[in-house]
């Protein structure tokens, strides 16, 4: 029927530990790592004891060499130094419009003509 088949480790010997491969430990320890991740529930599905995972986790910590991150330095850009930009000042009706280069010739107009308004 629906037996299904489970692998089975039968330790036998003197020395009745599993070995872990590197490569097995990096992967139980990155797992354990994951955002969300509880050591307890990785251990358990490795069918390992959750001390013997943060065993690991210590030792490659401590393994890892202090590293640099590189850093780039752009130049810098030369400090923008504003030179007064020339403006066109008009009175009118008691008030003063100054006029940039970059002013909009339609708003100007508008605000001429409210002016002009206003002073009659």
């Amino acid at each position: 029927g629906g037996r299904g088949y489970r692998r089975v480790e039968v330790l036998t010997g003197p020395g009745r530990r599993r070995r872990w491969s590197e490569e097995a430990k990096a992967q139980i320890v990155a797992e354990t790592l994951a955002p969300g991740a509880v050591i307890a529930e990785v251990a358990r599905r490795w069918q390992i004891c959750s001390q013997q995972v943060f065993t690991w986790r210590r030792e490659m910590r401590h393994s890892v060499a202090p590293s640099f991150v590189p850093i780039v330095a752009e130049p810098s850009m030369a400090p923008h130094v504003s030179t007064p930009s020339p403006c066109i000042e008009i009175q009118v009706a008691g008030a003063l419009v100054r006029v940039l280069p970059d002013t909009d010739p339609a708003l100007l107009v508008m605000v001429l003509r409210a002016l002009r308004t206003v002073a009659e």
